[in-house]
């Protein structure tokens, strides 16, 4: 059974920044795609980047490209999520999700398996 647990939310001032990870277990990832979802209050939950697997590509959203860094260290079957230069508006709660494919998706409906969620915490 595919397992996804984040941690590293917390709360930070405006400019800071955060790591968060994702670990993951209960499959091979090689295949995978991992996605950073984020959710903030009364908002639908929005892409924020993701990684291929197996070549390591990544892509991000136009919202956070240059600020947000994803990473994975495949001996741990790990995902960071690198934030630097974080506003108020990157509140929000952070999930970590999985796709079996290759191709990096946007749309959360693509993604077969879920975190439970770290919340971020951007104070002004």
């Amino acid at each position: 059974q595919v397992q996804l647990v984040e941690s590293g939310g917390g709360l930070v001032q405006a400019g800071g920044s955060l790591r968060l990870s994702c670990a993951a277990s209960g499959q091979t990832f090689s295949n995978y795609t991992m996605g950073w979802f984020r959710q903030a209050p009364g908002k639908e939950r929005e892409f924020v980047g993701g990684i291929s697997w197996s070549s390591g590509n990544t892509y991000y959203a136009d919202s956070v490209k240059g600020r947000f860094t994803i990473s994975r260290d495949n001996a741990k079957n790990t995902v960071y999520l690198q934030m630097n230069s974080l506003k108020p508006e990157d509140t929000a709660v952070y999930y970590c999700a999985a796709r079996g494919s290759y191709v990096i998706n946007v749309r959360s409906s693509a993604y077969d398996y879920w975190g439970q969620g770290t919340q971020v915490t951007v104070s002004s």
